[in-house]
């Protein structure tokens, strides 16, 4: 069984975020939160997304797997307005998910799961630990497009940096310690990863102010970043592209 509301711009949130790596997911569905773990056709990134129950306004639910097309959640965030509560139940017998906005009821299939895998979140220690207002990070983005596609995260105990080197012309956004919200750094780090994803990502952050950063060496890029208010959390995961002398 799964009945639940959510407000509008939480779900589009959450849609926001995992439809920046796979057009399908599965929602692993529990007694307390939703959560959905996803690996891009690439297997470049990752996302690691919960959501508490306490971020519905209303929500009753068994142990379960719902497997959903993002763009047909986005058919229907379409047609919600801003403080909208979207109603979602699961018609088991039928299969389908019927999500209503309004007056407007859509019974939707929803996918099945049986391919999808539910990847291991590897453990990684990365040496590098810091907080960045989101928007330091969209300002080194938009520096870095016209440049290259790709960036490379640099860190140090002086402060945090984004450079963008190309054939001819290069760019490079420095935020100092003092404007960093939090500087966990001994040694200099710096990978190199590809500016799409990296772009994408941060898109997906929405309206949180800060997000935090883990770095290393020619090591993946953990994200993270609270939705719904600090009642979610998402992980995004990224691979660097390894740079030849």
């Amino acid at each position: 069984m799964f009945e639940a509301k959510v407000k509008a711009e939480v779900l589009k949130e959450v849609v926001d975020v995992v439809s920046t790596l796979v057009d399908e997911a599965k929602f692993n569905i529990g007694k307390d939160a939703v959560t959905v773990k996803a690996v891009d056709p690439a297997h470049v990134a990752m996302v690691d997304l919960s959501l508490d129950r306490a971020a519905f306004d209303g929500y009753k639910a068994d142990e379960g797997e719902l497997g959903i097309d993002m763009d047909k959640m986005k058919e229907i965030l379409r047609l919600a307005k801003s403080g909208d509560v979207i109603s979602l139940v699961h018609d088991e017998e039928k299969n389908r998910l019927v999500v209503t906005v309004g007056n407007t009821t859509r019974r939707m299939s929803l996918v099945d799961t049986a391919g999808m895998s539910d990847p291991k979140v590897p453990s990684l220690n990365l040496p590098a630990k810091l907080a960045i207002r989101t928007e330091e990070l969209r300002q080194g983005i938009r520096a870095s497009e016209s440049i290259s596609d790709h960036i490379a995260l640099k860190a140090s105990s002086a402060g945090f940096e984004i450079v963008s080197e190309g054939d001819t012309d290069s760019v490079s956004h420095v935020v100092p310690k003092e404007l960093l919200e939090e500087l966990q750094c001994k040694d200099a780090v710096r990978s190199l990863f590809p500016l799409d994803y990296f772009s994408n990502m941060v898109k997906a952050i929405g309206s949180s102010p800060a997000t935090t950063l883990f770095l290393g060496t020619d090591y993946p890029v953990k994200m993270e970043f609270k939705i719904a208010g600090g009642k979610g959390e998402v992980r995004f995961l990224l691979a660097p592209r390894i740079e030849s002398d």
